[in-house]
């Protein structure tokens, strides 16, 4: 009977035996993909289907450290004049590839579905290895099949290269003491070449709030309008001069009309065709504000016209080993330069040795230039359901975040079975 307790532990001790064994077994199957003269690969990309990379480019070894990879690639992409979006890969040699380096661009349209764009980056990646793959015993199983050619034809842009959007999302929640309704919508129209660009948006914001305390019924109101207005021309490959005007009328700010129009003038340390892989800019900008309140201010103003000026910073680098977007904006209006406000932003993603990886990111402001606040007290629904702005003297927010990874370097195989993560199912 002692013995009894230890017998029923006898099926799992068995099953975990035949499962081990069949593992080894599996082993040489499993290990196939990593193949020794398969060129080694590091794709570092944001928002890649990499399970659809791995099974359309079989004949490369994807690796999981930069260090490892005979070729490092680094996607990257902005926003085309179009809507869509343009995505650019740098194709860098380490190891035996040193020195032989490549960047190709592929732009998707606006109205191309997300699998045709998939298919599509996936093929600057086949057509950016096969310098790379040429020179490996691999070569032999490689068939380029072109497709028929077709002629070049001169294309009429009826639009002149004006691109509009039109957006609507109301929503409502409910429930037995609180209910709530928002509106919003927006317009935007927006024109970009090379010497220009042109943006025009209208956003509209509206939220009613209503909510029962002590069987007494409350609706407040809370509703926004602006109108952002930006055109810049090219002043070459580091300068570039333009005017950014905002109408604006907010519920929540005290305002009822405002009109900011902000002349500005940009210099870029690099030249603007690596903005998708470093900047350096700096702009400065100086303008006028006329504000109609729709409340008495503390400083007890009902309307004002004010003077200001801005200046900012960014930086912004994308390498293999990691990313940095950080920018500093002052600002200060001229009657007073103890009204300003300093505001930091900034993300750093940093690769620190094989297989880990530190990210830290955040804001923070100084905040001396609240010149619409309402006088007098706000209100506790005021407060509790952030129907205007409380005055504060700064705003910090943040994040930090480490990522450590270890085992084998290849990472080839794909099976989606039971979903693509830990305890997820589809």
């Amino acid at each position: 009977m002692d013995n009894l307790p230890k017998l029923r532990f006898l099926p799992i001790l068995l099953g975990l035996s035949v499962l081990f064994q069949l593992q080894a077994q599996e082993q040489d199957s499993t290990q196939a993909p990593q193949r020794e003269d398969a060129v080694r690969i590091f794709i570092d990309c944001q928002r890649c289907d990499m399970n659809y990379i791995r099974e359309e480019i079989p004949y490369v070894n994807y690796v999981r450290d930069v260090k490892e990879a005979q070729v490092y690639i680094l996607e990257t992409s902005e926003t085309t004049g179009s809507g869509g979006r343009k995505y650019t890969y740098a194709f860098v040699g380490q190891q035996d590839f040193l020195g032989r380096n490549d960047t190709l661009s592929y732009s998707s349209a606006p109205d191309e579905t997300r699998d045709y764009i998939r298919i599509w980056r996936t093929q600057m990646l086949k057509m950016g290895l096969m310098p790379y793959v040429a020179t490996s015993p691999l070569f032999k199983e490689i068939v380029i099949d072109p497709t028929d050619r077709v002629e070049k034809q001169v294309i009429e842009d009826k639009w002149n290269n004006w691109v509009f959007e039109l957006d609507a999302e109301p929503r409502m929640e409910a429930e037995e003491s609180l209910k709530e309704l928002s509106l919003r919508s927006s317009v935007s129209a927006t024109k970009i070449t090379h010497d220009w660009k042109v943006e025009l948006e209208f956003d509209h914001r509206y939220t009613r709030t209503k909510y029962t305390y002590d069987d007494t019924l409350y609706t407040n109101y809370k509703s926004y309008m602006g109108l952002d207005i930006l055109v810049v021309k090219s002043l070459g490959d580091h300068w570039s001069a333009g005017v950014r005007s905002e109408l604006l009328s907010s519920s929540f700010n005290n305002i009822d009309f405002s009109w900011d129009f902000m002349p500005s003038l940009e210099y870029n340390i690099f030249p603007y065709d690596q903005s998708t892989h470093k900047q350096l800019r700096f702009l400065y900008g100086v303008g006028s504000s006329f504000r109609m309140y729709t409340d008495s201010t503390i400083y007890d103003k009902i309307e004002e016209l004010l003077w200001q000026q801005s200046l900012q910073v960014a930086w912004e680098v994308r390498q293999k080993w990691g990313s940095v977007n950080l920018s500093l904006e002052g600002s200060n209006f001229f009657h007073d330069f103890s009204k300003n406000r300093l505001v930091l932003n900034g993300f750093v993603s940093i690769r620190v040795l094989k297989g880990l990886s530190f990210r830290v990111g955040g804001s923070a402001a100084r905040i001396n230039d609240q010149l619409s606040l309402v006088k007098g007290e706000a209100s506790e629904a005021d407060i509790l359901l952030r129907l205007q702005e409380l005055q504060t003297s700064y705003n910090v927010r943040g994040e930090v975040g480490v990522t450590y990874t270890f085992g084998s370097i290849y990472n080839n195989i794909v099976n989606p079975r039971f979903g693509n993560g830990r305890r997820r199912f589809f």
